[in-house]
């Protein structure tokens, strides 16, 4: 299983949300492009980094630190955050990221999400499908920054999107976002069971490295961890014996 760290990043600087709340945040860093050359060291490969101005207004404030990123880490960058329309994919593609991150646009305007799986090729393209579990466990998926829950079930997503060329889902349980309470392994291995594949990048709660072994026990592809690593929780040492036990 493959682990990738998370950056956020809100007003040029590198912060943590707590259940996807911008009114509960805590700064981390300044200075995000060195965070992400930090990230570089371990025995990782990947670097996910969201734009959460970019997810809250559509407007790509961040531009500037993540092109710094991209240029510095020497990790393959998947970007997601207000990227909404062919120019901006193809303009971050062109300054050398590996791949975008869709989120609130597969849901509400699913004939572009499906233009652009087939334009840029689905490797490059991961749909973030954040989801809130109702009272009957089913996840529905939240848009907007996760300021808006749909109606539409993870499930109903992924099936619109198979035939249309799908290969990478990135799910986050936004309940369990920074609040390391642990991951919703039920969700993910749920997730595998419909739709074994789907490369499954799992999102949020992640706790511990005894987090990592319950997800890779379960068959999870990759998981991405954000406030473990920041705050150490997970050390260097831990994750190049975890990678290296793979």
């Amino acid at each position: 299983m493959k682990l990738v760290p998370a950056i956020d990043l809100k007003d040029g600087k590198c912060v943590r949300l707590f259940k996807g709340d911008f009114a509960q945040q805590t700064e981390y860093s300044s200075d995000p492009a060195a965070m992400a050359r930090r990230f570089s060291a371990l025995a990782v490969g990947d670097l996910h980094v969201v734009d959460l101005d970019g997810a809250q207004s559509g407007e790509q404030r961040n531009r500037d630190v993540i092109a710094e990123i991209s240029a510095g880490s020497h990790l393959d960058v998947q970007l997601g955050g207000g990227i909404r329309s062919t120019d901006r994919l193809s303009a971050w593609f062109d300054a050398g990221v590996a791949r975008c991150v869709i989120g609130s646009l597969a849901v509400t305007e699913p004939e572009t999400v499906s233009r652009w799986l087939e334009q840029f090729g689905a490797a490059r393209i991961v749909l973030a499908l954040d989801v809130r579990l109702d009272e009957s466990a089913e996840p529905l998926v939240a848009t907007h920054g996760w300021t808006r829950t749909s109606t539409s079930t993870l499930w109903d997503c992924i099936d619109y999107y198979l035939p249309r060329g799908l290969k990478t889902v990135l799910c986050t349980d936004v309940s369990r976002d920074g609040a390391m309470s642990g991951p919703n392994v039920d969700l993910y291995s749920r997730f595998l069971e419909r739709y074994p594949g789907i490369e499954l990048q799992a999102s949020g709660g992640v706790r511990h490295i005894g987090d990592l072994e319950a997800l890779r026990a379960a068959g999870v592809p990759a998981a991405i961890s954000g406030r473990a690593l920041l705050d150490g929780a997970i050390t260097a040492e831990e994750v190049a014996s975890f990678q290296q036990n793979a």
